[in-house]
């Protein structure tokens, strides 16, 4: 990528991160107290995080690989985009705005422009397939380990039937691709229409090497489709320990099962929301409200999404710190 692109990139971040600072809904004090509480287990939330972006990079990497021995971008280049690309994400209202491109436009001379597209774009659709297999996971989850009143059984099913809706349209996508049909959709939008339409007739050839290289992984190399496929959904798993860190500062008595509940329930509600930077409130409403369904004080709720919300803004910070980091390119003329 050229030093300009990524510079306008890396002030986007740092004006993200002035802005987060700024909107805390608490005194500073309150939150150094806060943190304070926490001890030990702020750290052990930050260091989680190392592990659930290396099982990030590995589901990426091993769809940039494609099934071949060899690799021709290293994984510590991956891992460190996955880090900047999340932290861009997080500071992007509507989400997916920011981080795609940069990692295209970094990736890009390793394995060339239509690879580059294709491997994100395989990514973030597997990326958001597990958010949805998750969703469907927790809700037998819940039904084998909690009570559920008809209210419960509406709404399950409401989710239930979204959830697998959008499972057999993900699968679609896969098997005849996403990109061509995505910009003809975008084609009917309002205010990105004209640019959507432009783009896909300059941008045909490489539109249709795109999909067929996403139709070719789920076709041919079901392995490595699966693997990380088994690779996000288990991130999202190992995710939830950082509730049950949280909440072990205020009691011992939760289950991991409850937190992995209250983390499908959170991402679910703030996914509803997803047009606010960083799904501000969206996210505490999930968790004071997941907290209080499953017989735990909302307030814990409430001190779980602070804990995270400075977690996610250490990480934004290191992942925009990165970006300035091993920016060297070894294939710089190849397209």
């Amino acid at each position: 990528m050229k030093s300009k692109y990524r510079n306008i990139f890396l002030i986007f971040g740092i004006v993200a991160i002035v802005i987060m600072l700024c909107t805390f809904d608490m005194e500073y004090s309150e939150l150094w107290d806060n943190l304070k509480r926490a001890g030990m287990w702020l750290p052990a939330v930050i260091g989680l995080w190392v592990f659930i972006y290396l099982l990030n990079a590995l589901a990426w990497f091993i769809i940039i690989r494609d099934g071949k021995k060899g690799s021709p971008i290293p994984f510590w280049k991956v891992y460190k985009l996955t880090i900047s690309g999340f932290a861009l994400n997080y500071a992007t209202p509507v989400g997916l705005m920011g981080g795609e491109p940069y990692r295209i436009m970094e990736l890009t001379p390793y394995v060339g422009a239509s690879k580059a597209t294709s491997s994100v774009i395989l990514y973030v659709m597997m990326h958001i397939f597990s958010h949805f297999c998750f969703w469907l996971f927790s809700i037998f989850l819940y039904l084998a380990c909690y009570p559920v009143d008809t209210f419960l059984m509406i709404v399950f099913g409401i989710v239930g039937l979204c959830c697998s809706l959008a499972i057999y349209f993900f699968m679609k996508g896969y098997k005849n691709g996403m990109a061509v049909r995505t910009l003809r959709l975008l084609g009917h939008v309002p205010f990105a229409k004209k640019w959507a339409r432009r783009f896909s007739e300059e941008k045909q050839e490489t539109l249709q090497r795109v999909d067929s290289q996403i139709a070719e992984l789920h076709k041919q190399r079901k392995t490595t489709f699966y693997a990380s496929l088994g690779l996000e959904f288990l991130a999202r798993v190992v995710g939830c320990l950082e509730v049950y860190f949280i909440l072990n500062v205020m009691t011992d008595h939760v289950s991991f099962v409850a937190c992995i509940l209250i983390m499908a329930f959170t991402s679910l509600f703030a996914n509803l929301f997803f047009f606010s930077p960083m799904q501000l409130g969206a996210r505490e409403g999930g968790f004071a409200l997941s907290a209080s369904g499953l017989s735990i004080p909302s307030a814990f709720g409430v001190y779980t999404s602070l804990i995270t919300r400075v977690r996610e803004l250490v990480w934004i910070i290191i992942g925009v710190m990165l970006m300035k980091v091993g920016t060297g390119t070894p294939n710089k003329d190849k397209q």
